[in-house]
């Protein structure tokens, strides 16, 4: 029974300097799904420069980390279908069996040490997978956008969904399993991006056909320091999900991180009590299933 890691490596490649290093140590190994063909699920050329990986070779002292190389652009599907394809790909390198967490090159854990002594505790799901399919959910901190002395980013953290006992995906990450959730924060550098690489996302991730892109572009390009606490609803699927936005200070991601963990982090967490009812609530919800 492993801590089996999995990032889909694409446009945003770089931004795995940062996400990697954070799950290094407590993952028994760290897949990397790179398109053989370098495409994005849209079709579009992607390039990676031959120095991420050199310095993958350098930064790779337990050998930890495997590079899984495949078709992953299908024109006959669309960028969602294209995802889950390649989700349910890679997980397959993964192996059935362990836990599978399958995350994003802007997705950075707070703590994943905390969030693998969950999972580990939860082993006994492992057993009969097909019998006892969970998702696991921590929250995301949505980093909004980059401004001069800092960041915005969305001052409530919302749920997403990162691993799984059974890797039958059929929406993202997304498996219809029952949830099971936990106090655990990712900071999500989704949107904190220059605005050129903020159009590549949007015009080719999985989403890409969604989403209102003039009307959400127009308002990212307009909230600032001097007005983000006058303006709601900045979600780009359905607006008043990511309500308000907050200010912290960071020159760069690591200052940006270290600040968060100091001054922001424990402002962020649910409530016990929280977590109790959705859990207990999910567990009622699929009793008889």
């Amino acid at each position: 029974m492993k801590i089996q890691v999995g990032f889909l490596v694409s446009y945003d490649y770089e931004m795995l300097k940062n996400a990697i290093p954070l799950v290094y140590e407590d993952a028994d190994t760290i897949f990397l799904a790179i398109d053989i063909h370098r495409k994005t699920w849209k079709g579009d050329n992607i390039y990676i420069n031959n120095s991420f990986f050199d310095w993958l070779n350098k930064f790779d002292i337990a050998k930890k980390i495997v590079l899984y190389k495949d078709d992953f652009s299908n024109p006959k599907l669309t960028t969602m279908q294209c995802e889950v394809r390649e989700r349910k790909m890679l997980a397959e390198k993964m192996g059935l069996g362990n836990w599978i967490i399958q995350l994003d090159a802007d997705e950075y854990f707070i703590n994943f040490k905390k969030f693998v002594h969950f999972l580990k505790s939860k082993n006994h799901l492992l057993k009969h997978p097909s019998k006892n399919k969970v998702q696991i959910s921590p929250f995301h901190v949505s980093l909004y956008k980059k401004i001069d002395k800092g960041y915005l980013y969305v001052n409530e953290a919302t749920k997403t969904v990162v691993a799984t006992n059974y890797p039958d995906y059929k929406v993202g990450r997304k498996t219809g399993g029952r949830v099971i959730y936990t106090n655990s924060l990712i900071l999500h550098e989704c949107l904190s991006r220059t605005r050129k690489d903020l159009v590549t996302k949007l015009k080719n991730w999985g989403h890409n056909a969604d989403i209102d892109f003039e009307g959400f572009i127009k308002k990212w390009d307009s909230v600032n320091e001097n007005n983000y606490t006058s303006m709601q609803n900045f979600f780009f699927l359905e607006p008043e999900k990511w309500k308000n936005l907050d200010f912290i200070k960071g020159s760069n991601f690591s200052e940006l991180f270290e600040n968060f963990k100091n001054q922001k982090e424990n402002n962020l967490y649910k409530s016990d009590f929280f977590i109790f009812k959705k859990n207990v609530g999910q567990f009622i919800k699929y009793l008889f299933k």
